[in-house]
């Protein structure tokens, strides 16, 4: 059965060594691609590895969510077909079964964290933009941002590609009010682009690093 397919992958996971040491959580949002591809972000899960810090990046579903979320807000927002806001509806409700499936299996199982619940983070979402700004990531990443920060990851990195104007706006628009909603979190947006410098990339990351050491 499923149900019996997470259990038994909880305990393949956690029957793999690993210790109580308390590390820095580092969250990782941003951009689809830069923020879960190694080739794009120059291995970001791995630096922060080596700099001695614990890597927290949401789940993918989240954005199969969020892209099928925008499709019932457009019509929510601006009207259209009813047919095709039913059948995401439907596809939503199955989806988001699905995460509540496994974040309830991890819960019970008791040695990991759960995903976050999307549901949770949509409530976020309304508190700090508006549903409608949906261009690239849009309102999930302050939707993210809070969740990380709300369930004990203060530290943020903003992965985003250069030219990707939408999620600069975004990021950068709403750092400050997620800031000043959890006085604790560290927020960096980091510019990942051919011609960057590797070097001032995880320089920024090192200094976020040392702050949160601080704190």
């Amino acid at each position: 059965s499923t149900s019996k397919n997470y259990r038994d992958m909880l305990d393949d996971f956690a029957s793999i060594k690993r210790t109580d040491e308390k590390k820095i959580k580092v969250g990782i949002v941003g951009e689809i691609y830069v923020k879960y591809s190694p080739l794009a972000n120059n291995h970001l899960e791995e630096f922060l590895l080596g700099e001695g810090c614990e890597p927290v990046v949401p789940a993918l579903l989240d954005f199969c969510l969020y892209c099928i979320q925008n499709t019932i807000n457009d019509y929510d927002l601006y009207g259209g077909s009813l047919k095709t806001r039913l059948i995401y509806s439907f596809v939503y409700k199955i989806a988001y079964g699905k995460q509540k499936e496994v974040i309830n299996a991890v819960k019970k199982h008791g040695v990991f964290a759960p995903p976050h619940d999307f549901e949770k983070m949509k409530e976020n979402a309304d508190k700090y933009i508006h549903k409608g700004v949906k261009m690239g990531e849009g309102w999930l990443i302050p939707a993210e941002m809070a969740e990380l920060a709300e369930t004990g990851t203060q530290n943020i990195v903003c992965a985003q590609p250069f030219g990707c104007l939408p999620n600069h706006i975004v990021a950068k628009g709403v750092a400050r009010t997620i800031k000043n909603a959890f006085p604790d979190a560290n927020i960096v947006a980091v510019d990942y682009d051919a011609s960057s410098s590797k070097v001032n990339q995880e320089n920024r990351i090192k200094l976020m690093i040392a702050n949160a050491k601080k704190a």
